[in-house]
């Protein structure tokens, strides 16, 4: 039976408009990965002979040795940071384990131009040692713009994804499994490998996954340290040689790299159970620090904040306080007006299109409808750059089939324009806005909205006054963090903006490519003030489920 009979019409038990509704966004959200796919299939293009033979291995080269020196860092750093302030207890912990947050308001290309600023031979530190020692060295103290220096560069930006998850989870553990190795004798850093690091498992290899896909997606620390990556090569093919089929497949090859992490990041899991079945909503023994335990803890968690967030962060202040009257003018403030303007119009839409794709999944009992959801969410661990290679192909072919209906009169309606940066927007971070509201919806269950319809209101009325009402935290939470990731981004804006066309962060990224790096300051810092109001938002999350 595939249908039944209503008034003279038959309706599939499969389908109704919500499911079709989910289905037309779908498309929407895929065809630019289905695009990268199909371009494979394409004739190379002109200049991929000459990549794939010279540049190739290098490509795959620097970008697999960064994405292991940060998997390592951050894995390090992130556990190490999330282990002090979850186990022990020493003045400051309840600020530090915030604080520790910070660092993700940081985009990376930026924390890489404070530490260029920070290191070179006129920087604070190299004026410094010359004062006060008398040492005469010639040329930047340290010179980061090289793999070891993106590699830490982006361990210090990155590592908050692995500290927050691997946080939650050792706040979250059972107290009883805590006094139980206690009681049989194991001491706090046994506790910690034998029961605490394996129960993380999951939270640690999410965490770096994350980070890798803000790897592959960067293009601003690289471009700016003149290292060749998958990122970088594919900017190459579409600015340097206009071939945007041997972009196409570069873009592909990156995109089977990021698919290969997540599969590794679930096969890690495997079958295995990770959860505790203790009830219990203590919190967690944390053991006084004491002597020079104190000092040691206490002087890494510090060191790490400073190192993370406060130098770079106080360099860039430096920089604006010395640049600011030349910067900061009427022009400025409309850069910063239109920035702030897209990013709000993107993310309305993107939480509009999410709350459709959802209410679709909760009103449905289709299983398909979850596989819909699911793929239209799958953009945020495609690269940036990626993304917008695939938007760019379909639309430019739109174009030309408009023009040719036009009789070839008239210019380009959607190619060049605001209306393809906020398309790629919405596929690039429609994950980002999913998942926040989704969280509403899972914590309210079917059972209100179920009520609602049983006394007769439909489906587009029970959204309104009863759903909407009830995950309205939800969605100012998927605005916001939207919002903030809109302003971030730069490898997509970079390709898809229209000419002439600044946000904060392609302005910023332009001024310091051109040796504008002081002037460029001041975009960065309002980019970074803009990030710290969800990190603080996070924290209240965690804090809650804590």
């Amino acid at each position: 039976m595939t249908g039944i009979k209503v008034k003279g019409r038959k309706r599939y038990y499969w389908w109704n408009n919500w499911a079709g509704i989910a289905c037309l966004v779908l498309i929407l959200v895929a065809t630019p990965i289905l695009t990268i796919v199909f371009k494979l299939f394409d004739t190379p293009g002109t200049h991929w002979e000459y990549i794939s033979s010279r540049l190739y291995s290098v490509y795959l080269s620097g970008t697999l040795l960064i994405l292991l020196g940060v998997a390592l860092c951050t894995l390090v750093i992130g556990v190490g940071m999330a282990w002090l302030v979850s186990a022990y207890d020493f003045p400051g912990r309840k600020e530090l384990e915030w604080l520790l947050i910070l660092p993700l308001a940081f985009p990376s290309y930026m924390m890489a131009y404070a530490y260029v600023g920070l290191l070179e031979f006129t920087g604070p530190v190299h004026t410094f040692i010359r004062q006060f020692t008398g040492w005469k060295i010639n040329g930047p103290l340290i010179d980061i713009m090289n793999t070891p220096g993106a590699i830490f560069i982006f361990s210090m930006s990155l590592f908050p994804y692995v500290y927050v998850v691997c946080r939650t989870s050792f706040i979250s553990r059972s107290r009883e499994v805590q006094e139980a190795a206690y009681l049989l004798g194991s001491s706090s850093l046994q506790t910690f490998f034998r029961i605490a690091l394996p129960l993380a498992r999951p939270a640690i290899a999410g965490g770096i996954a994350l980070a890798s896909m803000e790897v592959l997606n960067d293009y601003g620390t690289v471009k700016y340290f003149g290292l060749d990556t998958f990122t970088t090569g594919i900017f190459r093919a579409w600015f340097s040689f206009g071939d945007l089929n041997t972009g196409v497949r570069l873009a592909a090859m990156l995109t089977i790299l990021v698919m290969v992490l997540i599969w590794l990041e679930h096969k890690s899991r495997g079958n295995r159970g990770w959860v505790t079945r203790s009830t219990s909503s203590s919190p967690p023994l944390r053991t006084p620090l004491k002597g020079s335990g104190l000092f040691i803890g206490g002087l890494a968690g510090i060191a790490v904040l400073c190192i993370s967030f406060i130098f770079p962060l106080a360099q860039l202040v430096y920089w604006v306080i010395q640049t600011a009257h030349k910067i900061i003018n009427h022009e400025f403030w409309i850069l910063v007006l239109r920035s702030f303007t897209l990013a709000t119009f993107t993310s309305m839409l993107i939480v509009i299109l999410a709350t459709i794709l959802l209410y679709a999944l909760r009103l449905s009992t289709f299983g398909w409808i979850r596989y819909v959801t699911g793929i239209a969410s799958l953009g945020y661990a495609i690269p940036g750059a990626v993304i917008a290679v695939g938007v760019m192909s379909p639309t430019i072919g739109f174009d030309k089939w408009l023009l040719a209906m036009k009789g070839g009169n008239g210019g380009l309606l959607l190619s060049s324009t605001v209306f393809m940066l906020i398309f790629a927007y919405c596929v690039r971070f429609m994950a980002v806005g999913y998942n926040a509201i989704d969280a509403g919806f899972q914590k309210t269950g079917k059972h209100v909205n179920e009520a609602a319809r049983t006394l007769g209101s439909n489906s587009w009325n029970t959204l309104w006054k009863v759903d909407l009402p009830i995950v309205k935290n939800s969605i100012a939470a998927g605005l916001l963090l939207t919002f903030v990731d809109v302003i971030k981004e730069l490898p997509l804006t970079l390709i898809l903006r229209p000419f002439n066309f600044h946000t904060l962060a392609t302005k910023a990224f332009d001024m310091a490519t051109n040796e504008q790096v002081p002037e460029a300051a001041n975009a960065s810092l309002i980019v970074i003030l803009t990030g710290v109001i969800p990190i603080i938002l996070l924290n209240r999350i965690i804090r809650n489920k804590a």
